[in-house]
C-alpha cells in the first residue's frame, strides 16, 4: 500500500503572512477624460469659427479705415475683437486637424469681453447726445453706411456669433469660478490707460467732464458689473446642457 501523503502545512516557514486585507490592484483614475480621449474632427466647428474670425476682423479693419489705427485700436471693444479674432483662428484650426480646444481660461476671458463691449454699447452708448461713434464725429452715422456698418458688426454681431459658439459647439462646465478674477486684468488695465489719455473715449469715463472722483466711482461700478456678469457665465456654463458630441 502506499503511505498516506501527509497535509500541507498552513504555514510556509520563513515566508512573511499575507495580510487578509485585499487592497485593490487599481486605483479609480483621476485624469480626465479629455485627456485620455483622442480629439475628434470637427470640419463644420471649424468653417464656423474661421467664418466668425473673419467677420471679426472686417469689423476691425473697416474701423481701422474709418478712425485710423491709433484711435480704433484704442477702443476696449476693438481691442477685444482682435483678441476673439484670434482666438477663433486658432480653435478652427484645432477643430480642423483635430487637436486639444484652447483652455476655457482662455475662451471664456474672450468672451466675456467681447460681451460686456456689446451692452456698455447698447446700454450706455448707443442712445447718447451728441451720438456715440469711434471716429470723433458729432452726427450721427448714416444707417448702413461705413461707420454705422462697423459699429453693428463689432457690438453686436460678433457677440453674438461668440455666444452661439459658445452654446452651441463647446463643451459645458469647462468654466470655473476661480477664473473670474483673473479675467479683470485686462478690463483693469485697460482702465488705467483710459485714465492716462488727455481726453477719454469712452462719455462716462471722462475724467475732464466728470472728475477723478465721479469718473473713479463709474469704474467701480463697471468693475463690480464685469466681475457679476463673470460669475453669471460660469454659473451658466455649469447649468447649460452640453452639446451632443457627435462628428461634425
Amino acid at each position: 500500500m502506499t503511505a498516506p501523503i501527509p497535509p500541507l502545512p498552513r504555514e510556509i516557514p520563513d515566508l512573511p503572512a499575507i495580510p487578509w486585507e485585499s487592497t485593490p490592484v487599481l486605483k479609480p483614475s483621476i485624469v480626465p477624460v479629455t485627456a485620455v480621449v483622442a480629439p475628434v474632427r470637427r470640419p463644420l466647428v471649424a468653417v464656423y469659427r474661421l467664418l466668425t474670425a473673419l467677420l471679426a476682423g472686417a469689423g476691425v479693419a473697416l474701423e481701422i479705415h474709418l478712425a485710423g489705427p491709433a484711435r480704433a485700436l484704442s477702443y476696449f471693444s476693438v481691442q477685444s475683437t482682435v483678441l476673439l479674432a484670434v482666438v477663433m483662428l486658432v480653435s478652427a484650426s484645432r477643430s480642423w486637424r483635430p487637436r486639444r480646444a484652447l483652455p476655457a481660461a482662455l475662451t471664456g476671458a474672450v468672451l466675456l469681453y467681447v460681451v460686456i463691449g456689446a451692452v456698455v454699447y447698447h446700454v450706455l452708448l448707443a442712445h447718447t447726445t451728441p451720438p456715440f461713434t469711434m471716429t470723433g464725429a458729432t452726427t450721427p452715422p448714416a444707417r448702413w453706411h461705413g461707420q454705422w456698418a462697423a459699429l453693428q458688426v463689432l457690438h453686436t454681431l460678433v457677440p453674438l456669433a461668440a455666444v452661439l459658439d459658445w452654446l452651441l459647439l463647446t463643451p459645458a462646465s469647462r468654466m470655473h469660478l476661480r477664473q473670474a478674477a483673473g479675467w479683470l486684468l485686462f478690463p483693469l488695465a485697460y482702465l488705467i490707460f483710459l485714465l492716462t489719455r488727455a481726453r477719454s473715449l469712452y462719455p462716462f469715463l471722462d475724467v475732464t467732464a466728470h472728475g477723478y472722483r465721479h469718473t473713479l466711482a463709474n469704474a467701480l461700478l463697471l468693475g463690480l458689473a464685469i466681475y457679476a456678469s463673470a460669475v453669471v457665465m460660469i454659473t451658466l456654463d455649469h447649468a447649460r446642457p452640453s452639446p451632443v458630441r457627435r462628428r461634425v
